[in-house]
């Protein structure tokens, strides 16, 4: 039974990292350039949730709280790659790579500076609820991460798949200049993937906020789910999932069962075996690029 519950917290955990992951991707598909801010921006995205909807501040409700945050993030994504990335168009992955890196930084000063440095938890309906499966209780927030998780990601898999901006995304991440010939407006649709990221990254922050504690340091968070887009396979979202889920499966069960300070090295262990064993991840999508 505890091994049960421990299931279900880990995949909890791993749905945020997923979540974290399933941002990596979108912009990776569409633009093949790496937010390393992206753990940062969630962050940020929990202590909007948490400035809007707790009692103690702005004091709205809980739904409207979560639709303010994702706007906002939303917006704040565009606005990062409008103002921060475009720049840079046609530049090297190096630059793009310590630019984010340092924005992330950015992010946690503000956010330090703002709402301080104590960990700070979103109030939500579900606090403090548990459902009793025979002798296992789980708490109702982990099963709500969960199930959103799954559902998000579905929604994102279908727009890629079916929809014609999705597809537009996916031609402009395979070959921009091609793209732009065939009439995709490819820097509004750089645009729109970060602001999509961005709201991704909202939905990651309010689900951590929710069953857990933020503070700052959480945009840190970003380096395991580097691993986890790396696992699952850079650019497939299902595979961003499943490596979340990894990630957050191996955490616990090796804190039980070999050592407590396991724990935080095991994901990258597993990283580590997937790049020797499959250097594309799990879900690997390898096509060649046309020139």
């Amino acid at each position: 039974m505890d091994d049960l519950q421990l299931m279900v917290g880990g995949l909890a955990n791993g749905c945020v990292y997923g979540l974290i992951a399933l941002g990596f991707v979108l912009i990776y598909k569409a633009t093949e350039q790496v937010n390393f801010a992206q753990g940062d921006m969630m962050m940020l995205g929990a202590f909007v949730a948490i400035g809007l909807g707790n009692d103690s501040h702005a004091g709205l409700p809980f739904w409207l709280a979560c639709v303010g945050a994702v706007t906002i993030m939303a917006v704040f994504g565009m606005a990062v790659e409008r103002t921060l990335l475009r720049p840079l168009f046609g530049q090297s992955q190096i630059a793009v790579v310590i630019l984010t890196i340092a924005f992330g930084f950015v992010l946690r000063f503000i956010a330090g500076a703002i709402w301080g440095h104590d960990p700070l938890v979103m109030d939500n309906p579900v606090a403090g609820i548990h459902v009793a499966f025979g002798q296992v209780v789980l708490g109702a927030d982990e099963i709500a991460v969960i199930v959103v998780t799954l559902l998000l990601t579905g929604l994102l898999f279908l727009f890629f798949a079916r929809t014609k901006l999705g597809i537009a995304m996916q031609a402009a991440s395979q070959n921009q200049l091609a793209a732009y010939y065939m009439g995709i407006p490819v820097k509004r649709i750089h645009g729109l993937t970060w602001m999509l990221a961005g709201a991704t990254a909202a939905a990651a922050g309010i689900l951590f906020a929710a069953k857990g504690s933020v503070d700052p340091s959480a945009g840190l968070l970003g380096i395991k789910a580097f691993a986890a887009a790396v696992i699952g396979g850079f650019g497939s979202l299902p595979g961003a999932l499943l490596g979340g889920l990894i990630v957050g499966l191996v955490e616990p069960f090796a804190a039980r069962y070999i050592a407590a300070g396991y724990a935080q090295i095991a994901p990258y262990a597993v990283l580590i075996l997937v790049l020797i064993f499959r250097p594309h991840g799990l879900f690997a999508q390898v096509r060649g690029k046309k020139l």
